[in-house]
């Protein structure tokens, strides 16, 4: 069934009207009552159908993940091209990710955004946040405790049905997938065969209940937006004044990642036109703005990179999965630039290789982190204990995390989308009418 008003339209007008009805009660209404009454009424009748349409995305997050990725395998047919791709992946998305942290560390300490918020308007600030802090925390240390090594443990599951009910564990999905596709393309013809007919069928079903889903994203896009601006109401005005510099830091490192360096990148290796490739993945984009997840956008993102961008489903049905769940670049380039400001707000000035260890943490932590909306918020907290800072600092930034999450999985999904667009040139496996002649 195809659509008479295109998608990405559809979720924009979403997004514009969510943003007038909660930007309006932060603007409009300062009557305590009339606020708090606003907020009760989005929670229970409004956030809701945001929260179905998440659920319906994460839902099937994991069988897409699984189905696409075995079926993306055994069309390689050997070990050539499955060494060729998943090498390519994993190094472009490891220089990506290096790289957008360098550029958030460049950002902020051109910015110097701490200089505009005070100690005292800090330690407020934390104090306001210091219960949604605490759950951060917790989570961080527990990473911390576990081992340098720890890393490699999560990548094998103990059970695959257990690791399959959690989409935190994608990575372990997504280990069992290469086993399962090597394993397939292994065996003789006539044995594979019927397994690899049943992964083709069930994942074009997938496929099918992603465009059935895809139908509630205007819907979702409102109620989530909306509820955004709406809780954070209270502290609008503060938030603004106090840590505009910092906001406005990331935002800047985020827009040279996603509209400087990735089109030069894209230019140079793919020869892809970068405003054409941003307008096909645009509905990829707006959904991982609404939805602050690269793993509920996944399936759009794979629809997007594939029938409008060009590039083959062999590359896309590995790349794509990768992407979501070891390469978040915008994830990167806002630890960097929220480890630095935190620290100097809290009185610690940081040398050059503190900063440096930023790169390193930062890169280390992004592999395997939850492409889940407040994942980035977990990886901060380890970042700023490597660096001895205060744990509780990030309640500097939580009053705009939000907002900010959304921005960074747009980049995110970007970066993924352009590694696979140049994966894919590389091997010659991209049909796109923005190429350059």
């Amino acid at each position: 069934m195809k659509r008479k008003f295109p998608l990405h339209w559809q979720i924009l007008t979403g997004l514009i009207f969510g943003v007038i009805y909660g930007g309006g009660v932060s603007i409009f209404v300062d009557t305590t009552s009339l606020v708090e009454a606003i907020q009760e009424f989005t929670a229970h009748w409004v956030k809701p159908w945001g929260t179905i349409f998440v659920n319906s995305l994460q839902l099937i997050a994991v069988p897409l993940v699984l189905f696409s990725l075995v079926n993306g395998i055994a069309g390689l047919k050997d070990f050539t091209k499955l060494g060729s791709i998943g090498g390519r992946a994993i190094g472009f998305y490891v220089i990506t990710t290096i790289i957008a942290v360098s550029v958030g560390l460049l950002v902020v300490n051109g910015f110097k955004p701490w200089e505009s918020l005070t100690v005292e308007a800090g330690k407020d600030l934390i104090s306001a946040y210091s219960n949604q802090a605490e759950k951060n925390i917790s989570s961080a240390q527990k990473v911390k405790e576990s081992g340098p090594l720890q890393f490699l443990i999560d990548l094998v599951p103990k059970n695959i049905v257990g690791a399959a009910s959690m989409n935190k564990n994608m990575l372990q999905v997504i280990t069992f997938a290469i086993l399962f596709g090597i394993a397939l393309i292994s065996i003789k013809s006539d044995k594979s065969e019927p397994v690899k007919k049943f992964f083709e069928g069930v994942n074009e079903v997938v496929l099918k209940m992603v465009d059935f889903i895809m139908y509630l994203a205007p819907i979702g896009t409102f109620a989530l937006i909306s509820n955004v601006f709406v809780q954070n109401s209270k502290h609008f005005g503060d938030l603004i004044i106090g840590i505009g510099g910092y906001f406005i830091s990331v935002i800047f490192a985020l827009v040279l990642l996603a509209l400087v360096l990735y089109p030069l990148i894209l230019w140079v290796f793919a020869k892809v036109n970068p405003l054409q490739f941003l307008k096909s993945i645009s509905p990829a984009q707006l959904l991982a703005f609404s939805t602050s997840s690269s793993a509920a956008t996944l399936p759009v993102t794979m629809d997007c990179v594939k029938n409008n961008v060009g590039v083959s489903e062999e590359v896309t049905s590995f790349v794509l999965p990768l992407g979501a769940t070891i390469n978040m670049d915008g994830t990167s380039c806002y630890q960097a630039v929220a480890a630095v400001f935190i620290a100097n707000v809290m009185g610690f000035d940081l040398t050059m290789m503190d900063q440096l260890t930023i790169v390193l943490t930062a890169t280390l932590a992004s592999i395997g982190s939850a492409a889940v909306p407040g994942a980035g918020m977990v990886m901060l907290a380890i970042v700023l204990g490597q660096l001895g800072v205060p744990m509780e600092g990030i309640g500097l930034i939580l009053g705009v995390d939000r907002l900010l999450d959304m921005c960074r999985t747009v980049v995110n999904v970007t970066g993924d989308a352009m590694v696979s667009t140049v994966i894919a040139k590389q091997i010659g496996q991209l049909k796109i009418k923005s190429v350059v002649n």
